[in-house]
């Protein structure tokens, strides 16, 4: 009777906590409904609807084809996409690169340099923006791409991050591959490169969408219309309309967010595993 009493008692905690999480990721995702709600809402540039609907009473599609005949979106598309793409490349290949290192190599200074890797973690990007913006101005590298995506070369939450998963990685691999003859570089891109499948994907979704979400940065060192990424392009359309055109606003940034939601999509269950292997919950 006491076992059978337990099951209920284990049941219903389950039923409960199911049902508060249901709740709770509704009440998440209300913003991004009705942000895509007024998007498809054409009374919306005249009037935002009062009270808000999760569903317009006129759905159409007149404010993203709006989006998409002004060219801009395209430029700003291209941008953002290029910039991201090469953050993301530079990011997660010195990130699991540097990553290795702390975790299998042995050198002087490992600890030392490894604290100040995690020092960097405490500088917000604030204080940070007048002494990178006088280095490349200095380099003559402003309003172009690179002040945007040489700076992923040091991250130190991707160094961390990949070291706690390298860590949970025999070490046995490394010294049977040494025994065999096999450099720091073979090693690390024959042997352990394809076990870093979970981490890479975690990273990648990271760098992506801090990337492609940043704008106080490419807002410092970039002054072409012409350069404009998605969050300076949805910026600039806002500040010239106001609330005056909120459907085409929504509609905007509604567009802006697809690409984070593909690859997230594509790529979540890799988030899981890596949390998992490298020892980040327990």
């Amino acid at each position: 009777m006491a076992v059978l009493t337990q099951k209920k008692t284990f049941y219903l905690s389950n039923v409960i906590k199911v049902i508060v999480l249901l709740i709770c990721g509704f009440l998440l995702m209300v913003p991004f409904i009705w942000m895509i709600s007024i998007g498809f809402s054409k009374t919306a540039n005249v009037q935002m609807p009062f009270p808000p609907r999760l569903i317009p009473k006129d759905p159409s599609w007149f404010n993203f084809k709006l989006v998409f005949e002004n060219g801009q979106i395209f430029k700003a598309y291209l941008n953002s996409g290029i910039i991201t793409v090469c953050s993301v490349l530079i990011g997660v290949t010195s990130s699991l690169l540097g990553g290795y290192a702390f975790s299998k190599g042995t050198f002087k200074g490992k600890k030392l340099m490894f604290i100040i890797v995690l020092g960097t973690l405490m500088i917000p990007m604030e204080p940070r923006l007048i002494p990178m913006y006088e280095m490349f101005n200095k380099l003559g590298m402003l309003n172009t791409f690179w002040p945007l995506f040489l700076p992923a070369l040091v991250n130190g939450f991707g160094i961390f991050l990949c070291k706690q998963y390298f860590d949970r990685l025999p070490d046995s691999l490394r010294e049977s591959a040494q025994i065999d003859g096999a450099s720091e570089l073979g090693i690390f891109f024959k042997i352990y490169f394809p076990l870093t499948g979970p981490i890479a994907a975690t990273l990648v979704i990271l760098t992506f969408i801090s990337s492609w979400n940043d704008f106080v940065w490419p807002l410092v060192v970039l002054n072409d219309p012409n350069l404009q990424t998605i969050p300076l392009y949805l910026a600039s359309f806002t500040q010239e309309n106001g609330t005056s055109l909120g459907g085409l606003t929504m509609a905007l940034a509604t567009v802006s967010v697809i690409p984070i939601i593909i690859l997230y999509l594509f790529l979540q269950r890799f988030i899981i595993q890596s949390i998992a292997l490298s020892g980040l919950k327990e």
